[in-house]
């Protein structure tokens, strides 16, 4: 058995290069559908008879606290904060506007999706449904559901873009909710 998990490891970073990121104390780093966080320790555990090395996270939006198996960093999705050279990327997703018949999907189906979309962890995905819940918000008042879903997806954006721009986080909201107004020349 003790065997099987060198060779496991081996095959693994061929699929996954992430396998092998190691963080350190102090690093900021994203957890999915929770944001940014800080590693503010890397502490060994006994689990099942057997040590395990876990990075102890820190969310900064609300201080919870989150064991991750280094082993298992590229499964969770823990990722760097996204660079500045690929945040116009993020941008040019908020902005892209697609003919998309929401109305032809059940409210249900679009949660599911959206939900979908906020736990891979991807930015350019979370960025996607505060477009279409912007989008949507611009036709309609929300449901609880999608005002829900739209603040989650806010905040995230909010939380990462302010952290890798070094920026305030009500600059960032004002400079994203701008590329929803129907008025120009508004505020």
């Amino acid at each position: 058995m003790a065997d099987k998990s060198d060779s496991d490891s081996d095959s693994d970073s061929a699929k996954s290069p992430a396998l092998h990121k190691r963080f350190k104390v102090g690093d900021l780093a994203v957890y999915p559908a929770h944001g940014v966080g800080r590693i503010e320790a890397i502490e060994t555990k006994v689990v099942n008879g057997e040590e395990h090395d876990f990075y102890i996270m820190k969310i900064i939006e609300n201080a919870m606290v989150i064991m991750i198996p280094t082993w298992n960093v590229a499964s969770v999705g823990l990722r760097d904060v996204i660079q500045k050279k690929d945040i116009p990327k993020i941008f040019d997703v908020m902005r892209l506007r697609q003919d998309q018949p929401m109305d032809n999907q059940t409210w249900n189906r679009r949660y599911r999706e959206y939900m979908e979309k906020i736990k891979t962890g991807s930015l350019f995905e979370v960025a996607e449904v505060y477009r279409d819940l912007s989008l949507l918000k611009m036709t309609k008042d929300l449901s609880f559901g999608e005002r829900k879903l739209y603040d989650t997806a806010q905040n995230l954006l909010v939380k990462e873009l302010s952290t890798a721009k070094n920026k305030n986080e009500k600059a960032i909201i004002k400079e994203i909710e701008s590329l929803f107004t129907t008025d120009e020349a508004g505020d």
